[in-house]
Order: C-alpha cells, then sequence, then structure tokens
C-alpha cells in the first residue's frame, strides 16, 4: 500500500509539475478517518487510520495540501466509501485477485464458483452483528469525477469530499439482497473479527451535493447488485 499509493504518486505528481499540469482528482478512501466518532461521517471528522491503506491514503493527502502551498498545484481528495456495481452494459466490473471485496465474493458463491463466504464478526454494536457499510456505485463516482474536474477548472481550492450512498447495510444485509437478486442460497461461515475493521463506515456527502451539484442515481442496493450479477455472469459464466 505504501508503495502503490504513495511513493508511485510522488513520482508522478512529480511529472505533472514537469509538464505544468496542476489539476489533479485523486482517488482517496473513507479509511482515512479510522474508527467513526460519529454516526455519520463529514469531511471534517477526525483522520486517524486503523490500517496501513488508509494510512497511505491519508500520507498523500497531506502532501497534497503541502503541493498546493509550494506549487499552487490544486487537488480533489475524493473520499470513496464502498465502491461496488459494474457497467450496466456488463463491459467493466470487478475481477480481483485475490478478490477481497463482499459482493463479488457472495456472487461468486451464487455464481458457483465458490462454496461459501465467510462473515468476519458478528458481535459489533450493529443491528444483526455485522459491519455496516455504505457502497455507491461505480457510475456515481464517475459523475463525481467529472464534476469534481469541473470544480478544479474553475479554480477553486484544494479539499475532500466524501463519495457515499448515506446508506449503510450490514453484511448478511447484503447477503440477502444477492439472495433476492440471483434467486441463489448463498452458504456462509461465520469468522473472527478481521483487525482494521471499524463497525461502521457511513457517508454524509452533503459537501458534495452542495458544492459539486452532485446526486446518486444508481447506488440503491438493487441497483448495485443486479449491475454487478449482471456483469459477473458474463465474465465468468
Amino acid at each position: 500500500y505504501y508503495h502503490n499509493n504513495y511513493i508511485e504518486v510522488l513520482t508522478f505528481l512529480e511529472v505533472l509539475l514537469e509538464n505544468n499540469i496542476k489539476n489533479f482528482i485523486f482517488s482517496s478512501t473513507c479509511a482515512t478517518y479510522g474508527s467513526p466518532e460519529k454516526l455519520t461521517l463529514k469531511e471534517d471528522h477526525p483522520q486517524n487510520p486503523i490500517n496501513p491503506y488508509g494510512q497511505s491514503k491519508l500520507m498523500l493527502e497531506k502532501t497534497l495540501l503541502d503541493y498546493e502551498k509550494a506549487y499552487n498545484f490544486k487537488s480533489c481528495f475524493l473520499r470513496y466509501f464502498n465502491a461496488a456495481g459494474a457497467d450496466p452494459d456488463a463491459e467493466i466490473g470487478e475481477d480481483h485477485d485475490p478478490e477481497t471485496h463482499l459482493i463479488p465474493l457472495v456472487l461468486d458463491v451464487a455464481l458457483g464458483k465458490r462454496e461459501t463466504v465467510t462473515v468476519y464478526g458478528n458481535d459489533y454494536p450493529t443491528r444483526d452483528g455485522t459491519c455496516v457499510r455504505d457502497y455507491i456505485h461505480v457510475l456515481d463516482l464517475a459523475n463525481a469525477h467529472v464534476q469534481a474536474l469541473d470544480y478544479l477548472l474553475q479554480g477553486k481550492p484544494t479539499t475532500a469530499f466524501n463519495l457515499g450512498s448515506e446508506k449503510g447495510f450490514t453484511v448478511k444485509e447484503i447477503i440477502q439482497a444477492v439472495e433476492k437478486v440471483t434467486k441463489k442460497n448463498i452458504l456462509t461461515l461465520s469468522g473472527s473479527r478481521r483487525e482494521g475493521d471499524p463497525a461502521q463506515l457511513l457517508a454524509d456527502s452533503t459537501k458534495a451535493k452542495k458544492e459539486l451539484n452532485w446526486q446518486t442515481k444508481y447506488s440503491d442496493i438493487q441497483t448495485i447488485i443486479t449491475d454487478a450479477w449482471r456483469w459477473h455472469q458474463k465474465r465468468f459464466s
């Protein structure tokens, strides 16, 4: 994470400066916040990452603030919550190796690629004991990038925007939603909590709505899973 999210990006930033490019959209993450102190997270929430991924992203955010002071280099930090879904035409979707994201893992079970999916922790202080996450459709993320570029081209200062649906779903609720869309039974196993997993991460995206004129259009959980399932079937069947 430190190599990919920090060292290589520093090299890239040097190339941008050499070519007099001074607007930058940074794919950051809600993981920079760490364990939430409030039910929903605003951009001014304290940033105390509890895993290397979030820490490496926060390091670059801080560096980009210095770049603005030193070089008049302007950035938008787009703090993604859980990016999910796929292109509705099934041209692009999630295919990580190894796969770690919940929705593709559950879809693998529905497709018969895996026998089970493991639920890590069932004793969190949430409505069913499993972690709550805010899922945002990749199309809504893509639209936010275009609007963030417009923001920067207007000469506005470096800032951060939360990008989330502002709706939380537990791990168990996601599994149930996949069962509904795919009409398949999902076999689950219980596992221990994973270190670095907060109980809940839920966005307050008011700032993006106000300053970028951004709205989610595709981020209801039914659409997210339906689009992901369509791509998953095309990719792996």
